[in-house]
């Protein structure tokens, strides 16, 4: 499997609020430890991690990518954060919060504890200049703008103390006034916010940036004076002295480099470096741990994006072709060993043996796409192969940014060709792919996107979202049912009942083919070098491979056996082949 994007769509809302006009947390709440992290981790050390081409900016705001969420949110705090099992809300940068009961008044009391790195204090017109730079129309903020749009301008009560009004209820609003980063206005104001990219001198988090060799490598440095460090909640996480993000044009290249000790954790995207390439002293001696981890991670989903804005792709009869196009089970078979699922849903979590999935598998039928194309008007040329209507050939580009993707696209073209179609591929780097993105300069790319426990559908699907430049709705879908059922769902509290209402936009959604699907895993696959200390549950509940950077921590007993081991051609002990949260977990 092949991920070539995969941006973060978490958000984080929590199962149960009282909403009253009361302040939260309550007086009887105490700053517990994280009951996932190992209180006896050592600090110091650093862990050099894959982090895929160099991106076109770590600032959050405005490259909606994994890397700079993660390295973003490691640099700048939340009013709020979420408790790791529960997912209730806690204090962040905020110490207390009261709710109106009418659900649309939010006030939030901002630690006078809460620092900047320069020793500046943070205060909420911090808060207020963030949330006004985001609204800013003239900057790309993309999809960070639709949260923010539910509320009027917040208020500054006093240095310490914000207030957000929330034009209507909505289930999110807390978590999102609660979960934007919120960055240092007297660094910031006055500059153009669209070419602040890698210049990020101040920061209020445990990590700070610290080298940057373009196109090579990116580090953050723990801060030993983050103005929070000494809070219960942070003993056993953030233990890395230094985190080492490498960067390659191509996961080959990373996966050779990490045989080679250049990077320390490879999380395997791609099923035969898993069963083909995970041989040899390294794996069969230990020295390298292959392991499975089965947690809650919500599955996400990914296909090939097709631009509804402009033909060929406008027409659903050609979206449902380009699907049935698709030979996924020779994929899954041939080149991926059959060991993933073939998606049937873009919200997949949602559905059990309790709740089946309405949604009829496509399957490979290149007789059925040529009848619909037919129907639509394509006819095909004698003399070129290639389909035409009114003048027009049957052609397109696939955008992509990975060379190991043209294995799948070239089994796909050989298919369209069959039919009558003709895919062209059209490879960039990252920031010339997120530019064509960004301006809907694209015709149909990959897209993997992540999941989150409590689904919002409005970013993706929301017709107003269509046109957002740097948004979600790469797509462009619009459809007036969808509108309303996300309209709908905005007022209830109950996830339950919000999920039924996903469902139906999923289902809906599914039959109008914005992408050509594709497939998933419901595990993740980690390949690590044996010098780590790790929970017993290796990831958190709900996290995929980045956890690892924020639990564990360097082993100085397990380093020493590594590094005499590889000298000496010994084995080391293994570990469990296959990890599962839900029975490792003792709170």
């Amino acid at each position: 499997m092949k991920k070539v994007i995969f941006l973060l769509i978490l958000f984080f809302s929590p199962v149960s609020v009282s909403f009253a006009d009361e302040t939260f947390p309550t007086e009887g709440w105490k700053h517990q430890p994280n009951p996932i992290a190992n209180q006896d981790a050592v600090i110091g050390g650093e862990i050099t991690i894959f982090a895929g081409q160099y991106p076109k900016s770590l600032n959050y705001y405005l490259d909606l990518n994994v890397l700079s969420a993660e390295i973003f949110g490691a640099m700048f705090e939340t009013l709020l954060k979420s408790n790791p099992i529960t997912l209730d809300y806690e204090p962040g940068l905020a110490e207390k919060w009261t709710i109106s009961d009418d659900k649309k008044l939010f006030t939030f009391y901002i630690n006078k504890s809460a620092e900047w790195s320069d020793g500046k204090p943070i205060t909420a017109h911090d808060v207020k200049w963030t949330y006004d730079t985001i609204i800013d129309p003239k900057n790309l903020t993309g999809s960070h703008k639709v949260d923010m749009e539910r509320f009027a301008p917040p208020v500054v009560i006093d240095s310490h103390t914000i207030r957000f009004t929330a034009n209507d209820a909505h289930w999110k609003n807390l978590g999102s006034v609660g979960g934007f980063q919120i960055l240092p206005k007297h660094v910031f104001e006055g500059k153009d916010f669209n070419k602040i990219n890698f210049e990020l001198p101040v920061v209020s988090g445990p990590y700070k940036l610290g080298t940057l060799n373009e196109g090579v490598f990116i580090t953050l440095e723990r801060r030993s004076d983050w103005w929070d460090i000494n809070d219960p909640r942070s003993a056993g996480q953030g233990n890395f002295q230094t985190m080492r993000f490498r960067f390659y044009a191509e996961r080959e290249n990373a996966f050779e480099a990490f045989k080679k000790g250049m990077v320390d954790l490879y999380p395997i995207y791609t099923s035969r470096l898993w069963v083909n390439d995970t041989k040899g002293d390294r794996f069969d001696n230990n020295w390298v741990i292959k392991q499975k981890v089965f947690n809650q991670n919500p599955v996400g989903f990914q296909g090939f994006a097709m631009n509804m804005r402009k033909p060929p792709f406008d027409d659903i009869n050609v979206r449902k072709a380009m699907a049935l196009v698709l030979d996924r089970d020779k994929m899954n078979s041939t080149l991926m060993y059959n060991q993933y699922f073939l998606h049937k849903s873009y919200y997949e979590d949602l559905y059990s043996k309790d709740i089946p999935c309405p949604n009829k598998l496509v399957e490979f039928n290149k007789q059925k796409a040529r009848n619909l194309l037919a129907e639509t008007g394509w006819k095909v040329n004698p003399q070129t192969g290639i389909l035409e209507k009114n003048g027009r050939t049957l052609s397109f580009k696939f955008l992509t940014r990975d060379a190991s993707s043209e294995k799948f696209l070239s089994i796909y073209a050989e298919d369209l060709k069959d039919v009558g179609i003709e895919l062209v591929i059209d490879k960039k780097d990252w920031a010339a792919w997120a530019k064509d993105m960004d301006e809907f300069n694209y015709h149909m790319t990959w897209a993997a996107w992540g999941a989150g426990v409590f689904k919002d559908p409005e970013s993706m699907w929301s017709s107003k979202e269509a046109e957002r430049q740097s948004g979600s709705n790469i797509t462009g879908f619009k459809n007036k049912r969808v509108d309303e059922l996300i309209e709908k769902q905005k007022t209830i509290f109950d996830i339950q009942q919000r999920n039924d209402i996903v469902r139906e936009i999923d289902e809906i959604v599914y039959n109008d083919y914005p992408y050509v699907l594709l497939w998933n895993i419901n595990y993740t696959r980690l390949l690590y070098w044996n010098k780590f200390g790790t929970p017993d549950t290796v990831l958190d509940k709900y996290g995929d491979e980045r956890a690892a950077y924020w639990y564990w921590w360097i082993d100085e007993d397990s380093k020493a056996d590594l590094e005499d081991a590889i000298e000496n051609d010994l084995p080391l002990p293994p570990k469990p082949a296959s990890v599962y949260f839900d029975r490792e977990f003792q709170q």
